[in-house]
């Protein structure tokens, strides 16, 4: 896929954005409302995002959208989170047909409910000939689980005889992960002020660089993105080395 020029005063495009989009629940707790009424309007700031990103030419733009801790909620806020993520896939697949964006997933699916896995899989394969932006939603993801998973891959690999156990290396081990047809987020954004993973991409970050906003994921639009993506191009990424 050709990459635009980048835009106005944005240096340089990451490829790939990763966002752990913390902050409704403060932010309707600050408005007297429910917590699912945050989560409605932080599925508004998605919609501007994944615009966002389509429209600068990011290829690749990971959400955390449910962790696996997430599960140990009230059930009724779970219930709610599990509708509002129907009505989102049934409501915004046209417009992701219409933007060219692929939609793609990563997590313990299985672990969703049926109707919810039914959604997605309608969802993804929809888009699946869409050749813009990936856009990857983590659902029922936890990066501990995802590690765990991946040696358990691992291990499976080498006792069927598929793989020499002196062969494995990080290229290897990344190839059983989730997000082995991925590459790692140049970007992470952290919304909320909190300063920590939270159990998010944690093999896939070890040189990703890190932008926190003290903004609530509902207040996070395209002008908060185009901030980030401008502290992103004012940074020197050494990978370990020297600049």
């Amino acid at each position: 896929m050709s990459r635009p020029t980048p835009a106005d005063d944005l240096k340089s495009i990451p490829r790939h954005i990763a966002i752990i989009m913390d902050g409704n629940g403060r932010w309707a707790k600050e408005r007297g409302q429910m917590r699912t009424s945050g989560h409605r309007k932080g599925a508004e700031s998605v919609r501007q995002v994944v615009e966002g990103c389509s429209e600068l030419g990011v290829e690749y733009l990971t959400l955390y959208a449910f962790s696996s801790e997430n599960w140990k909620r009230p059930k009724v806020e779970v219930a709610a989170l599990m509708k509002l993520l129907q009505k989102f896939l049934r409501d915004e697949t046209p417009t992701m047909m219409q933007n060219n964006v692929r939609l793609q997933a990563i997590g313990r699916l299985h672990d969703l409910p049926e109707a919810c896995q039914a959604e997605l899989h309608q969802a993804v394969q929809t888009t699946a000939t869409n050749t813009g932006m990936t856009l990857i939603l983590a659902l029922s993801y936890g990066g501990r689980e995802e590690i765990i998973d991946g040696i358990k891959s691992l291990i499976e690999s080498v006792e069927k005889g598929h793989l020499d156990k002196a062969m494995i290396d990080g290229d290897v081990f990344g190839k059983h992960l989730y997000t082995r047809y991925y590459p790692d987020p140049d970007l992470l954004i952290r919304t909320s002020g909190e300063m920590r993973l939270s159990n998010f991409l944690l093999w896939q970050v070890s040189y990703t660089e890190f932008y926190v906003t003290q903004k609530l994921w509902p207040d996070f639009g395209k002008e908060e993105l185009r901030e980030a993506i401008r502290a992103y191009g004012n940074r020197h990424r050494r990978f370990g080395g020297v600049a």
